[in-house]
């Protein structure tokens, strides 16, 4: 059986930080694997789960839970049966909701293969005084479905936020275990830790998506003759826009990370090629971390998500611009 562990959270909470650090700490003798699901199109997550060496499946174009779970289904039976992990971690898009995805891992069809074990809930304190995402029936049911709640981003917390999550976790915590980390730094020994939350969640909002975009198990990817390619999506009350650029494209470096930081969005999540080689662009409100490799992606590709929907063609024309080759 695969000892299989769900890491949920909202958008910007930390997820595929949190999966790259306990990845990195794995048992050298342990094989394991990433289920990935993103609400855009271009596979960021699995861009930067890419050299992690787990297997991965990514779920791209909306939520893994969709279309009665066969995407999900699929990805999952893949990963089980051909790649038979030692350990499966399960990343839900931020805008996910657990309840199908808990029923479709508890199903009697999965006993023989799953060893369930804690589902993991990382939390930026600072979402606790956004009212939109309080008032998210996915952000609230992530929250309410989580055996371990982790305080991620202490570095960013403020007097305010960390108010907050006492004043939440006095109202709601059930004597659950709540980790205070910083950079997704978990520690592995949780993922052993026994699933006991059995609390009934209430049925998750309608799911909506553009019925123009398909949904599979591949990211987008690009013909040969094509050097770009834009993707739209949009469901639950959020827009977004994701482009992916070929091999040989490169971006001026401050010219890229000024149009990252000055993005009229929430979002923005990227890896893409510069002259000194790969640069990580990772934007959640005003908070922007950036990291750089020597090593460059295959290709480069960048995602912006925001609760409206912006002039994509006014923020394509400017990142356009920043290409030097």
């Amino acid at each position: 059986m695969t000892k299989t562990n769900l890491i949920t959270g909202f958008l910007g909470s930390g997820k595929t930080t949190t999966i790259l650090h306990l990845l990195a700490n794995k048992p050298a003798d342990e094989k394991w694997a990433v289920l990935v699901n993103e609400f855009g199109e271009v596979g960021i997550d699995g861009a930067l789960l890419a050299d992690s060496g787990a297997l991965l499946k990514e779920i791209p174009g909306g939520c893994m839970c969709c279309v009665n779970g066969l995407p999900m289904q699929v990805g999952l039976n893949t990963l089980l049966r051909q790649g038979k992990p030692d350990r499966l971690l399960i990343e839900p898009t931020g805008l996910g909701h657990p309840k199908q995805i808990l029923n479709m891992l508890t199903a009697d069809v999965y006993q023989p293969w799953i060893d369930l074990r804690a589902t993991l809930c990382l939390l930026d304190s600072r979402q606790l005084l956004d009212e939109k995402a309080l008032n998210n029936d996915n952000f609230r049911d992530q929250l309410a479905a989580a055996d371990i709640i982790v305080a991620n981003k202490q570095d960013r917390a403020t007097p305010e936020s960390q108010a907050a999550l006492a004043r939440w976790y006095q109202n709601n915590g059930d004597s659950r275990e709540l980790m205070h980390v910083e950079k997704g730094a978990v520690s592995i020994a949780l993922l052993d830790k026994p699933r006991q939350n059995q609390r009934e969640l209430p049925q998750s909002p309608e799911h909506q998506h553009a019925q123009s975009v398909p949904h599979g198990l591949a990211a987008l990817s690009l013909p040969g003759h094509q050097r770009w390619r834009r993707s739209v999506n949009s469901g639950q009350g959020y827009y977004a826009c994701g482009w992916i650029f070929d091999e040989e494209t490169v971006f001026d470096t401050i010219g890229l990370l000024e149009w990252a930081r000055l993005a009229p969005v929430e979002r923005v999540k990227g890896v893409l090629r510069i002259p000194e080689g790969l640069v990580r662009v990772n934007r959640q409100g005003n908070d922007l971390h950036i990291e750089t490799q020597p090593s460059p992606p295959l290709d480069s590709r960048i995602e912006l998500i925001h609760p409206a929907q912006p002039d994509w063609n006014v923020l394509q024309a400017s990142l356009l611009s920043l290409r030097l080759s």
